[in-house]
């Protein structure tokens, strides 16, 4: 990535419209960069995450993290 375009991805980060919306958006690009940094395709990661989120027990929470994620249909790449 050039650096060109990270100062112009953060100079659109500045203006989130609130507090609240710019934690949000500091923690979806963080669990979109860890994904990355882990060898997973972000939108992939994230999609698999939020749609098995509402059913994952409690204990198995950490399933999900970034380190430690698997697709959950073993038949998915």
């Amino acid at each position: 990535m050039r650096l060109c375009q990270v100062q112009h991805k953060r100079k659109n980060w500045l203006f989130a419209g609130s507090l609240r919306a710019g934690k949000r958006a500091a923690a979806i690009m963080s669990l979109i960069q860890s994904a990355r940094l882990n060898g997973h395709e972000p939108f992939a990661y994230l999609k698999d995450v939020l749609t098995r989120l509402p059913t994952q027990p409690q204990s198995r929470i950490g399933e999900l993290l970034t380190h430690r994620w698997r697709w959950a249909d073993a038949a998915t790449p």
